[in-house]
């Protein structure tokens, strides 16, 4: 009874997990309907550990499940972005697993690539200096990508002898750049540097110096007073339309619409046009 409770005040039939009180291995702050989270290694620019790991498919579960986020923003402190897997506590650790625990490990980074892309909210990566293998993955599979000129993707899967469509690469970035320039960004796992991000398209907005986690905040502060829902519905099409014939999406297109006519927002617009004054975006 407990939990149908907390799934009725949490405004859905969600799950019943209770909310957790403390990440271990990232730093998790919420204000205003944004949730900021902070790849927290500086001394190892930032590199991911199989908890590292963990911690973000399941606070990307738990925020999705919870509906209080409006907003996301993924950060790396110190010096950079992420750096990817650690090379000893990922890279070393996998040579003495067995197929079974590899396989387990590597579903669990596609985890939370899939959390990122079909989480109820956008999530906005602001990128600083390397971002690395894995790094890169998690900045790529970001709704927006707000960077600085000091930012540098890094797809480094082949350089460690592995295929470069690690963690849905393979699949995210001919969809952002295009199959000519994902080629060879996969294939030869050389530096994507910001001038050349920016004019790819891999990156969303390119700041000034050290400006990418100010522009970051303050894009997803401006996503969080927006229409939630109208988001969440834009962002959940563009993922489901990229595998589907024109007919098949625009009778989706049409069917989401019909739903969101009957939304509170779309109400409060009208109300808020024929009032002259600024919508109150409820995400209901």
């Amino acid at each position: 009874m407990t939990a149908f409770k907390g799934a009725e005040e949490s405004g859905g039939f969600t799950g019943s997990a209770r909310r957790t009180d403390r990440w271990e291995h990232l730093g998790v702050t919420r204000e205003d309907g944004v949730v900021t989270v902070t790849l927290a290694r500086p001394e190892k620019l930032n590199a991911l550990t199989f908890e590292a790991y963990a911690d973000l498919r399941d606070l990307l579960a738990e925020l999705s499940r919870e509906r209080t986020a409006r907003a996301l923003v993924l950060a790396g402190e110190g010096r950079g972005f992420c750096s990817g897997g650690d090379v000893e506590e990922i890279i070393g650790a996998t040579l003495e697993l067995d197929t079974s625990r590899i396989l387990d490990f590597n579903r669990m980074t596609g985890q939370v690539v899939r959390a990122i892309r079909e989480a109820p909210f956008p999530v906005v990566a602001a990128v600083h200096g390397a971002a690395a293998g894995a790094g890169a993955v998690l900045a790529l599979a970001a709704d927006f990508r707000v960077a600085d000129p000091t930012a540098r993707f890094s797809f480094l899967f082949t350089r460690v002898g592995l295929s470069g469509g690690d963690m849905g690469a393979a699949y995210l970035l001919p969809r952002v750049v295009g199959l000519g320039h994902a080629t060879r960004i996969l294939m030869l796992g050389e530096p994507v540097r910001s001038a050349e991000a920016e004019r790819i398209g891999l990156i969303s907005q390119l700041t000034e110096d050290g400006g990418a986690h100010q522009a970051a905040a303050d894009l997803a502060r401006r996503l969080a007073q927006g229409p939630a829902l109208a988001y969440a519905q834009t962002k959940a099409l563009l993922t489901a339309e990229l595998d589907l014939p024109l007919s098949a999406a625009v009778e989706m297109d049409a069917a989401t619409q019909a739903l969101l006519m009957h939304s509170a927002d779309y109400a409060e617009f009208h109300a808020a046009f024929t009032t002259k004054r600024n919508p109150d975006w409820r995400g209901r």
